[in-house]
């Protein structure tokens, strides 16, 4: 397999400061990289916004009074058998066997047929009862005749009447009431209806709609993991390449600092011998135009003193000599030592570092096109891996799920048709039952007025042929109240049969076995509804039941699990990538990626540095300080002293005068010395401290530059191979590791989160509530009231009867005075009744 190998001509030298000032050079130029960059997190599955279930749970006001009279009529549990053997055996030509059938049915139904039994005697005997009534009223029998026998308990009975009439009213207007709020509660319930289920069937279809995109979204997620691999390979050279230079910046950063240190040295020493060397060409510049004017003035003292006028001059002879010390600097031997300065200026570090940086700039070219062929092998691995986890979609059975979505739809477009029908319907309803329900508030309305009117015109002690109209008119709606009564209460009671046996039967049949769960249970019995089958139609060995899939959605739980979809699609296997990334893995293995040995300093570069080592250590600079010092010692003015002295003896006046300008000569020269070669010497003398000082620290830079260059050879000869080896390993398992990631949460992903059917157990929830919870509670809390009115219409009819001739204006008196009967009733009236 290929390798990429290190190359070129450039020195040993060159090529080790080169290497050392790459790692820094790289990691300022490319920002640093993790081990394995984190992939971007898969897109958290976006779960679906349904409708929220607005329909009311309150399933009635009479709820507990109907359905504890319901489980009364029908205390037998819910009839599985019976409808099986009504499903399987019931047919024309078997006629002992539906006889069997019909009597077991009958039996099961006692309950109903009883309470059917007592309302069609109802409904036979209340109109002939009110025809003989009318009949005998008709004839002067049954209170028809207008007397009545006055007794001494006459006001008790009729108390006990008239508030036995009351109770009576009062029950039925409680009745009628409850009527017209359970019709109310009804109309509601139906108008309310429709728009619910289309809600429902929304959030069906919504939910049907949604598990596909689930599934392809997870598919899809997938490309963008093969994307982000496929651009890591691509970019295989800058990210490898780094990694590399980054494991070697721990060992080389300390020996690229002590190289730097040392040429930035080196460089100061080469200006500071510069520095030094003009120093010291002009100080002896100056000094040497100091000397010839010291010599001038130096043989103008010795004339005057050999002047026979002067007296006693020969005692400056001694001071006259010390005019003639030389006072020139020479400068120490720094050939060698500046030979070895130039020797290291000469490599030009600058350039021949910016030579090898440009060279190694081209590593991860040179891994992009060694590596050329695996990445083109690994991103066809990557087509096939994409293709396979693409095959997701296809193996789920999402067929069954567009079938229903367009069922739903064609239920939902019938929905929309039979609603204006029903909304007619619903109308008719409504208006009839306010009609049955006007009919049993006219009945109060009757007693109401009876019991007003009656007592506020009665005057208990009054002749009853002389009662007054007010009550009159009381007894006469007590009468009217009972007449409708007996006209009305058959036709009620055939309403409320056959309403009885709908809702009666719809909720004992219907809504609680759906309510405790047996319903469900009970479709789920093989064969009773032809198709059914769901695992047949999904293809699953397990037992899927209705049953089941409600009281897994109930917990909002996924398709997966659900629909034991694990049985029909080996998940494992589909997202397994192992296979794949196994080939991409050994394609790896088999590319030897080997990076060339090299040599940061060859034996001949430490001996040169260790040579200039050891001649900046032997750089004396004591000689010209003791010249500097020398210099700085002269003082001209002592001299002029005592020619001043040796003046002020003299009596000849040119020889004093020649003696004062000489001192004054030599005064100005001292004044010179100390303006223009003091300031040098101070200039030289700094020049040299700071040559000192770099050449006293050379000696430990080197030493620091040869140690740590040293243990950085050491980590790259012993260390460079594992590193490659590792950091190609990290950067394959790198990228494997997006795949895996993603595989394990495709796989949490389509078994936990993908179709979570919680809006199937809340449609079938919202179904219940509409059909049972309001429509069949209010039908049933509608027929229960209106039975309970026409029932007490009997006592109201009997009390209504008896109290009217209490109020109402009697043809023939009957006095009832001290215990002796008056009858003013004349007889040959009484022998005509």
């Amino acid at each position: 397999m290929r390798g990429w190998r290190w190359q070129g001509s450039v020195g040993p030298f060159r090529t080790g400061v080169g290497m050392l000032l790459l790692g820094l050079s790289l990691a300022q130029s490319v920002p640093p990289q993790g081990a394995c960059p984190e992939a971007a997190a898969p897109q958290s599955l976006t779960q679906p916004q349904y409708y929220k279930d607005t329909t009311s749970q309150d399933t009635g006001f009479m709820k507990a009074v109907v359905q504890s009279f319901l489980h009364t009529v029908q205390p037998n549990p819910f009839p599985e058998d019976l409808i099986l053997k009504l499903v399987h055996e019931f047919s024309p030509s078997k006629v002992e066997s539906n006889q069997e059938v019909l009597r077991e049915v009958l039996v099961y139904q006692v309950g109903f047929l009883v309470c059917i039994a007592i309302g069609i005697v109802y409904i036979i005997l209340m109109p002939i009862v009110g025809f003989f009534f009318a009949c005998c009223r008709c004839c002067g029998k049954c209170g028809g005749k207008m007397y009545q026998k006055q007794t001494s308990s006459i006001h008790c009975r009729r108390r006990t009447l008239y508030w036995s009439a009351f109770v009576t009213t009062v029950i039925i207007l409680a009745g009628n009431i409850c009527m017209f709020r359970s019709n109310e509660a009804l109309n509601v319930s139906v108008g309310q209806s429709t728009e619910e289920l289309n809600k429902t069937i929304d959030n069906l279809h919504t939910f049907l709609t949604a598990v596909p995109e689930q599934i392809n979204s997870v598919v899809n997620e997938s490309e963008k993991t093969v994307q982000e691999v496929t651009k890591n390979l691509d970019d295989i050279g800058p990210q490898l390449g780094a990694q590399f230079q980054e494991r070697f910046r721990g060992t080389v950063d300390q020996a690229l600092h002590s190289i730097k240190l040392l040429d930035q040295e080196t460089q100061n020493t080469s200006v500071g011998l510069k520095k030094l060397n003009s120093s010291l060409v002009e100080l002896q510049s100056s000094m040497d135009s100091i000397q010839a004017r010291v010599n001038v003035v130096r043989d103008e003292i010795n004339q005057t003193l050999s002047d026979p006028k002067c007296t006693d001059c020969d005692t400056m002879k001694p001071e006259l000599q010390q005019l003639a010390v030389d006072i020139s600097i020479t400068s120490p031997n720094l050939s060698e030592f500046e030979s070895a300065v130039d020797e290291v200026i000469k490599t030009n570090l600058t350039s021949k570092i910016k030579e090898v940086e440009n060279y190694y700039n081209r590593i991860s070219q040179k891994v992009t096109n060694d590596t050329k062929d695996v990445v083109q092998s690994s991103k066809q691995q990557l087509e096939e891996i994409k293709t396979q986890i693409s095959k997701v979609a296809s193996d789920i059975p999402l067929s069954v799920l567009t079938n229903a979505s367009d069922f739903l739809n064609q239920v939902q477009t019938e929905l929309r048709n039979i609603t204006p029908h029903v909304e007619t319907a619903e109308h008719i309803r409504w208006g009839v039952s306010i009609a049955l329900c006007c009919i049993v508030l006219l009945v109060v309305v009757c007693n109401v007025l009876g019991l007003l009117f009656g007592p506020v015109g009665l005057k208990p002690k009054s002749d009853p042929t002389k009662r007054s109209c007010t009550a009159d008119c009381g007894g006469t709606f007590f009468m009217i109240g009972a007449g409708f009564s007996f006209l009305f209460c058959w036709l009620l009671m055939i309403v409320v049969i056959l309403l009885f046996l709908v809702g009666g039967n719809t909720y004992t049949l219907v809504c609680q076995p759906w309510d405790n769960g047996k319903l469900l249970k009970f479709i789920d019995t093989p064969g009773l509804i032809p198709g059914l089958d769901i695992s047949e139609n999904i293809g699953v060995e397990s037992n899927i039941t209705l049953s089941g899939i409600y009281s897994d959605c109930e917990r909002n739980q996924p398709l997966w699990s659900t629909l034991h979809l694990s049985e029909l699609i080996n998940l494992g296997d589909l997202l397994n990538v192992s296979k794949y990334t196994e080939e991409i893995e050994q394609q790896f293995e088999n590319t030897d990626i080997t990076l060339p040995d090299f040599t940061f300093l060859t034996p001949e570069d430490k001996n040169q540095l260790s040579s200039f080592s050891t001649k900046a250590k032997n750089v004396d600079f004591n000689s010209v300080t003791q010249q500097m010092n020398n210099i700085s010692s002269i003082n001209l003015n002592t001299t002029a002293d005592e020619l001043d002295k040796l003046a002020d003896t003299q009596t000849n006046d040119d020889t004093q005068k020649g003696l004062r300008n000489e001192a004054n000569d030599l005064r100005q020269i001292q004044i010179d010395i100390e303006t223009t070669i003091f300031p040098k010497l101070e200039k030289l003398n700094s020049t040299i401290q700071s040559l000192q000082f770099i050449t006293e620290k050379i000696n430990g830079t080197v030493g620091e530059v040869l140690s740590n260059v040293g243990a950085a050879q050491d980590f790259l000869n012993t260390n460079m191979t594992q590193i490659v080896k590792t950091e190609s390993r990290k950067f394959l398992d790198c990228q494997l590791s997006y795949f895996i990631a993603y595989a394990d949460w495709a796989n949490v992903t389509i078994t936990q989160q993908v179709g979570r059917c919680g809006p199937v157990a809340g449609a079938v929830d919202s179904v219940e509530i509409i059909l049972c919870s309001q429509m069949v509670e209010s039908l049933n809390a509608f027929w229960f009231s209106l039975g309970w009115c026409i029932l007490f219409f009997i006592p109201s009819i009997i009390f209504s009867i008896k109290l009217a001739k209490y109020y109402r204006k009697m043809k023939y008196a009957d006095v009832y005075e001290d215990r002796i009967i008056m009858n003013h009733i004349p007889r040959a009236q009484m022998k005509m009744t």
